[in-house]
C-alpha cells in the first residue's frame, strides 16, 4: 500500500487490476467470496469449503482441508474458528469485510500442504493459483466441495507462452467480462467501412473539418487477406474527401531475407483500389519499443515525412531521396539491392532503402505509376498538389454562391483563383519561366453556358503545369582523345 507517491511502483489501491502470472485467477464479483463467508440466521455457515480440485493437474490434485469432522476450514462457529471468526453475519447484507482475511488463511492452508500442485497468491479481494511445475502456458480449472459455485469465478490466465508446440493456453478475458465489458475481438473490414449514417469506422472523418493524408496500421491480431479488404474502401472514401491514402505492403512480399514480390502480387493488390489516390511502400522497418526491437509498416514514418516535406518544402517537393531520411528508426527487414528497387520502382511500388548516410524513402509513384499506365497521376507530388489546388480553390470560392452569375463575377473569380495560382507560382509550384507559361484560369461564357446558367451552375477551369520528380541521372562519359 506504499503507492507511487510514497515511492512504490503501484498506485494505491490499485492491485485489484495488477496483470497476474500464468495463474487460475479469480476475476469474478468479490461477492462470491462473501457469499461462501456467510453465516445464516441461525448463526451455521451457510456454505462449507472442504476441498478444491484442479483440473489437468497431477496426481493429487485435489487439495482437502481435513474431513468433515476436522476441516480446516471449519464449518462451526466456536470462539477458536478463524474462518468464521470476522466473516458476515448477516444473511441478507452481502458486505465482503473480512473477505481477504480469509483468502489469506485459504491461501496459508495451501500453501502448507507440500504436495499441492498449486502455490496460492492473494492480492487484494482476488486470489491466485500458480502451477509448480509445467510449462509457461500451463494452467489449470477449478473445482470445488462448496456449493457456492467457485469454479465462474475464476479464469485461466496466460501472461506468457513457452514456444514450440509444448501445450496450449488461453487469454484472460478483458477487464470487466462479468459485467458484459471485455476488451472485444479483432476489428473486422465492417468495423473499418463502419456506416455513413452513424458516422462509425472510415465515415467517423465526415465530422472532421480537413484531412489529406490517411494511414491503416495493421493489427497482427487481423488476418492479412483480410487487411487488404480494406485498401479499396479506403482509397474510395480517400477519393471523395481529396485526401491520399498510405498503404503498407504485404509481409508476404519478404520471404526471410529475400524479396518475394513481382508483378501479379503487385496488380492483384492494386485491383479495387483507386490508384492515383494511394501509394504503397516497403520494406518494413525496425524501430525499438521499450528495448525491444519491432518490425512495423513504414506508412506511419511516411505519413511524417510527407508533413515534414510539405512544411519546408511544399507539396509538390517529392517525399523521396537523399534528404527523405527518416528518424527514429533502427533498421529496414530487408536491405533491398538497386536492382530489387528498380524492379518495385518500375511496378509502382516506394522502397525504404539503407544507404551509407541513413534511411531514407527511394520512391515517389502512386499506385496508378507503373510504367505500364502511361497515366498523368504517377507521382506522389503531382497528384497530391492537385488535391491540394482543388480543396484550396473549393474553399476559396465559396464566397461565390448566391451571387449573380454573370461576367462580373466571373471576372472577379479569374482575379481571386488567379491570385492565389500566382502564389504557388511564385513558391515554385510549377515548371515554367512565366506565370502564362505554368498555369490558367478560364471563368467565361465558354466554361459557363446559358444552361448551366440556368442551372445555377458557374465552371471554372484551372490547369498547371506541374513539376516531375527526377528519378534517374543520366551521366555520359566520353573519351576525348590525346591531341598531339
Amino acid at each position: 500500500m506504499l503507492g507511487i507517491d510514497q515511492g512504490g511502483i503501484e498506485a494505491t489501491r490499485f492491485a485489484n487490476h495488477r496483470p497476474v502470472p500464468t495463474a487460475t485467477y479469480s476475476s469474478g464479483d468479490v461477492n462470491v467470496w462473501a457469499r461462501l463467508l456467510q453465516l445464516d440466521t441461525a448463526g451455521t455457515p451457510a456454505h462449507d469449503l472442504r476441498s478444491i480440485t484442479f483440473s489437468g493437474a497431477p496426481s493429487p490434485a485435489t487439495v482437502t482441508f481435513g474431513d468433515a469432522a476436522t476441516n480446516v476450514l471449519q464449518t462451526t462457529t466456536t470462539a477458536g474458528d478463524r474462518w468464521f471468526k470476522d466473516a458476515l453475519s448477516s444473511a441478507v447484507n452481502n458486505h465482503s469485510d473480512g473477505v481477504r482475511e480469509k483468502l489469506q488463511i485459504l491461501a496459508k492452508a495451501i500453501n502448507d500442504k507440500p504436495d499441492a500442485p498449486v502455490t496460492a497468491e492473494v492480492w487484494g479481494y482476488r486470489i491466485a493459483f500458480k502451477p509448480k511445475v509445467g510449462m509457461l502456458n500451463t494452467s489449470y480449472g477449478i473445482g470445488s466441495t462448496a456449493s457456492e459455485n467457485l469454479a465462474a469465478s475464476f479464469t485461466a490466465n496466460v501472461r506468457q507462452y513457452a514456444l514450440g508446440n509444448i501445450g496450449t493456453g488461453s487469454f484472460q478475458n478483458g477487464a470487466g467480462q462479468v459485467g458484459g465489458d471485455d476488451d472485444g475481438t479483432p476489428l473486422t473490414v465492417a468495423d473499418y467501412t463502419g456506416s455513413a449514417l452513424d458516422h462509425t469506422g472510415f465515415h467517423a472523418l465526415d465530422r472532421v473539418d480537413l484531412f489529406n493524408l490517411m494511414v491503416l496500421p495493421r493489427d497482427e491480431d487481423i488476418d492479412e487477406a483480410e487487411y487488404q479488404q480494406l485498401f479499396g474502401p479506403a482509397s474510395i472514401y480517400c477519393e471523395s474527401r481529396r485526401a491520399f491514402l498510405l498503404l503498407d505492403a504485404p509481409t508476404s512480399w519478404t520471404n526471410g531475407e529475400k524479396m518475394d514480390a513481382d508483378a501479379a502480387k503487385v496488380n492483384s493488390l492494386r485491383a479495387g483500389v483507386v490508384k492515383q489516390n494511394s501509394a504503397i511502400f516497403y520494406p518494413r522497418v525496425k524501430i525499438s519499443d521499450a528495448g525491444f526491437i519491432k518490425s512495423i509498416g513504414p506508412s506511419g514514418m511516411l505519413a511524417g515525412l510527407l508533413a515534414r516535406t510539405d512544411s519546408q518544402r511544399g507539396v509538390w517537393k517529392a517525399p523521396a531521396g537523399i534528404e527523405a531520411d527518416t528518424r527514429g528508426v533502427l533498421d529496414v527487414e530487408l536491405n533491398l539491392t538497386d536492382n530489387e528497387n528498380g524492379v518495385l520502382n518500375k511496378l509502382g511500388v516506394n522502397c525504404i532503402r539503407k544507404f551509407p548516410n541513413g534511411i531514407v524513402n527511394w520512391g515517389a509513384r502512386t499506385l496508378d505509376g507503373s510504367d505500364d499506365f502511361g497515366s498523368e497521376w504517377k507521382y506522389i507530388p503531382i497528384r497530391r498538389l492537385a488535391l491540394f489546388l482543388e480543396e484550396s480553390l473549393f474553399r476559396g470560392t465559396k464566397w461565390v454562391v448566391f451571387e449573380p452569375n454573370d461576367e462580373p463575377l466571373w471576372a472577379k473569380i479569374r482575379m481571386n483563383v488567379g491570385a492565389f495560382m500566382l502564389s504557388q507560382f511564385r513558391q515554385g509550384a510549377f515548371q515554367g519561366s512565366t506565370p502564362d507559361k505554368a498555369f490558367f484560369v478560364k471563368c467565361d461564357g465558354e466554361t459557363t453556358t446559358a444552361n448551366d446558367r440556368n442551372l445555377g451552375i458557374v465552371n471554372i477551369q484551372v490547369g498547371f503545369a506541374p513539376l516531375k520528380p527526377a528519378e534517374f541521372v543520366v551521366i555520359s562519359i566520353q573519351q576525348i582523345p590525346d591531341i598531339v
